[in-house]
């Protein structure tokens, strides 16, 4: 329950002569600290005035202040020491907020009240994320947030006692017992973080280390200050990391790397290596905050699962290729069903085609089909239909398109379909017929349209409808969400797919929706 007064909280925070003065490195490295810890894009310190939000520091936001009407902090203040909302969405206060509803909106809060010794509160340490956090913050990241949110105040109530002349030896004394306190705990909050955490001079020499880095490493207690770090690497990765932390350096690019890192068993363990720079108020930077993650086991069962998928991609072609066979030798048997017989095969080999598409791959096993995109992937499916030359007679044009496995199988099905009957009974079952295929995105749909021309004439459209005609159908309407029409003219046959934008690819679907 609330026990003070607004009044009294704006006359103590006028108290503080804070608002509107010029960034300060010893704050920004404490938003910076906390983000990284938290893993947070965001991290703010913000004092509440009367009708505002300001930040004394902030990353990840790029302005100094917002009106209070947007405020998370401001509910914060209402809260005894600490506000957590894992969901911005799913709570009545913030769920019509502006900066929640607006696209890539926050959705994931958490901050510590900042007060002053007579218990009122200023404002808030906080960090903030786009993502929403069901388990909120871990243990440690809460006391992470909690200490700092003491040394800010700290560092408050030191420069007001600079500010108003009280720089009396008790007073000071307390103030830096007070700071030193909080130094320790952050020593003890990183030493218990599972990262490696490290710190730079602006110029990138290292000064400081974590317990966890010399406990991983097994290396004397600065042994690795200065560039003594590179040489903890793999030989082989030595080079590359130094130049790119050297290009961090120099342009001032977070740093971001994966390198082999000695154990102090010998043993080299994948590392991920990340690091971002402090700027002051002229943008200068003021010191490097990085964090080295052991990745190793990580890496090891991505290979694990690649290799079982390459096994799953491998066994699923023989079971095609098996199939196939089986039909072959049933029709032997059954010549009455041979032309049937060779409809599946056909069939079943455009499928083949379509998973070594899009079966699991990596750089060093790319499918010899080529790039991941629509036409790629039809100009390889139509090769068996190209002239004795190798010409192709069905020729592609048009818009082409990302394309993955959520249509492989029904855009394989329908043209196969398409080619076997034109080179039945259509423009390719003569030597100068040919046939276009022209695909258009148009707004929020993509169309594709099949021209034959040159071959037979067109009587009508056939008073049968077979089971291939069936199956083009079910793939365009019933598994793509289109519309199928076919044209009848007496020059040759049109079909057009009329499929929306997002049918051949989920992540393009993935990337609108969001």
């Amino acid at each position: 329950m609330t026990t003070w007064t607004e009044d009294d909280r704006l006359k103590a925070l006028r108290g503080y002569d804070i608002l509107d003065t010029d960034r300060e490195a010893d704050f920004d490295e404490v938003t910076a600290l906390i983000a990284r810890l938290c893993d947070a894009p965001i991290a703010v310190i913000t004092l509440i005035d009367a009708d505002r939000q300001w930040f004394k520091s902030e990353i990840g936001l790029g302005v100094r202040e917002t009106p209070l009407e947007t405020s998370f902090c401001r509910h914060a203040l209402l809260e005894s020491d600490r506000l957590v909302v894992p969901d911005a969405t799913a709570d009545d206060r913030f769920a019509c907020n502006p900066l929640v509803t607006e696209a890539n909106g926050l959705r994931f809060y958490a901050g510590v009240v900042l007060k002053t010794e007579d218990g009122l509160p200023l404002g808030t340490l906080c960090v903030l994320d786009t993502k929403p956090r069901p388990e909120g913050l871990t243990d440690v990241q809460t006391q992470a947030l909690e200490v700092l949110a003491r040394q800010v105040m700290g560092m408050l109530n030191l420069r007001r006692a600079l500010a108003a002349g009280r720089r009396g030896d008790a007073e000071l004394r307390r103030i830096m017992a007070a700071l030193s306190e909080s130094e320790a705990r952050f020593r003890a909050i990183a030493d218990s973080m599972p990262q490696m955490v490290w710190s730079t001079r602006p110029d990138g020499f290292h000064d400081y280390y974590n317990a966890r880095w010399y406990e991983f490493t097994g290396v004397p207690t600065g042994s690795t200050d200065g560039e003594g770090w590179n040489g903890m690497f793999h030989p082989d990765d030595q080079e590359r990391a130094f130049r790119v932390w050297q290009d961090s350096l120099e342009t001032g690019q977070p740093y971001e790397i994966e390198y082999r890192l000695r154990r102090h068993d010998g043993v080299y363990r994948w590392t991920l290596g990340r690091a971002r720079p402090i700027r002051n108020e002229a943008g200068d930077i003021t010191r490097w905050f990085g964090t080295c993650t052991d990745i190793d086991d990580l890496k090891r069962s991505d290979q694990a699962k690649e290799l079982l998928s390459q096994e799953l991609s491998h066994r699923i072609k023989n079971i095609f290729a098996v199939v196939s066979a089986l039909i072959a030798l049933s029709a032997r048997q059954h010549p009455e069903a041979k032309a049937f017989a060779a409809a599946v095969r056909t069939r079943i080999n455009a499928l083949a085609r379509a998973h070594e598409f899009v079966r699991p791959h990596t750089e060093t096993s790319q499918p010899t089909v080529g790039s991941m995109t629509l036409h790629a992937f039809l100009a390889d499916l139509f090769k068996p239909y190209s002239a004795p030359d190798g010409a192709p007679r069905i020729v592609l044009g048009g818009d082409d398109a990302t394309f993955d496995d959520q249509a492989a199988t029904s855009v394989a099905l329908l043209f196969h379909e398409l080619a076997t009957n034109a080179s039945k009974y259509g423009a390719l079952s003569h030597e100068g017929g040919r046939v276009t295929l022209q695909t258009r995105r148009r707004d929020d749909r993509f169309v594709l349209t099949w021209t034959e021309t040159g071959g037979p004439v067109v009587e009508g459209p056939p008073t049968h409808v077979g089971f291939g005609s069936s199956l083009a159908s079910l793939s365009v309407e019933g598994q793509l969400g289109g519309r199928l029409e076919r044209n009848w003219e007496s020059s040759g046959l049109q079909v057009i797919a009329d499929l929306p934008d997002t049918a051949l690819s989920r992540r393009r679907a993935a990337a609108l929706n969001g």
